[in-house]
């Protein structure tokens, strides 16, 4: 967390400088973009909800993404973290969304995806979606590494 609080301090500063509001949805950082968000005193201003998306069914009961909305795509992709920022924001109704979706190892993930992927959706006054692939198999590096490239994605968008 030595990366991710001083990130979210900037962050925070920001949002509620602005007055504005996020909504996150993550999967293989298992939380820990929201725990840095919420790790600032004052979060309430500016954090919505969040949730940890990690399974079909998950995706479906959080943030009421169907298997219809996924025709043409797939999980771990640009235009998956795409849907799912846009759709966590809209549905809580907030400035900014910001999604993770990945596989941080030991393995890759059923897509062919090896270990070390993420893409990282960004939805809000500016959008866009990317992709960082770590080259590491090592599980809670990548978490780390993952929620760092998310946090640093949303301060360059709120710069």
């Amino acid at each position: 967390m030595d990366t991710l609080l001083p990130l979210a301090d900037k962050i925070a500063i920001r949002l509620k400088d602005r007055r504005e509001t996020i909504a996150i949805a993550e999967s293989s950082t298992g939380g820990l973009i929201s725990a840095a968000l919420l790790s600032v005193p004052g979060a309430s201003a500016y954090f919505l909800g969040g949730a940890v998306v990690y399974t079909r069914q998950a995706r479906s009961a959080l943030v009421g993404i169907s298997e219809a909305d996924m025709t043409g795509m797939r999980a771990a992709s640009e235009p998956y973290a795409a849907l799912l920022a846009r759709t966590v924001r809209e549905r809580h109704g907030a400035t900014w969304g910001l999604s993770e979706t990945g596989a941080t190892g030991p393995t890759g993930n059923r897509y062919g995806d090896p270990a070390g992927h993420t893409c990282i959706g960004l939805s809000g006054p500016i959008a866009r979606a990317l992709t960082l692939r770590t080259g590491s198999a090592d599980r809670q590096p990548n978490m780390r590494a993952f929620a760092t490239r998310a946090l640093e994605e949303l301060l360059t968008a709120l710069a």
